[in-house]
């Protein structure tokens, strides 16, 4: 049996750390299923680095999510992908979450977090996840990933057993590969 992803987004995801994702899981042969907080068409948004002090936001391309977060089974899935992008802000606030993210740290499935993602681990509320790992995110999430009780690292991708955390869509190639590397075992 083939092994399945699940990948939950919403709005502004941003576009590379979703498709990127989401094509490689397709060309490994693996089931993948994005989920949002309702089926429907997502936006997504392009984050570049322009020579801003931060980061710049244009629209990107659409994409059809495939079930709500309310229908998402967690035990169907081998492991998760959590993209950045303005998304985990507004998607860590959804009831569904803690049940849906908490269950692959449980069970020591791939859990893989790019960028923003790891705002979206702050749902759980419960440090026990995090305490004694190290993850790396998103200059600017710095303080949320101390704030679970992990370390920070400024690498731009890191393993700790079964979370691969990278820094931003740049480091998809190394983030992806870590990461399937985890499903494939």
């Amino acid at each position: 049996m083939s092994k399945k992803i699940l990948i939950i987004a919403g709005d502004a995801v941003e576009a590379l750390e979703i498709y990127y994702p989401y094509f490689r899981v397709l060309e490994e042969g693996f089931g993948a299923v994005i989920a949002s907080p309702n089926k429907k068409v997502l936006r997504t948004v392009v984050h570049d680095f322009e020579g801003w002090e931060t980061y710049t936001e244009k629209p990107g391309y659409q994409l059809e999510s495939h079930i709500s977060f309310v229908d998402v089974v967690p035990t169907q899935y081998d492991g998760l992908i959590i993209p950045g992008g303005r998304a985990p802000e507004y998607i860590r606030l959804d009831e569904n979450i803690p049940r849906i993210v908490g269950h692959f740290l449980e069970a020591g499935k791939p859990v893989g977090v790019i960028c923003h993602a790891a705002l979206v681990l702050s749902a759980l509320n419960d440090k026990k996840y995090f305490q004694g790992r190290t993850m790396t995110a998103y200059t600017a999430c710095s303080l949320d990933v101390e704030s679970l009780g992990a370390t920070y690292t400024k690498e731009t991708l890191h393993v700790d057993n079964n979370i691969v955390s990278g820094h931003a869509w740049p480091d998809l190639p190394g983030f992806m590969r870590e990461f399937l590397k985890l499903v494939r075992k």
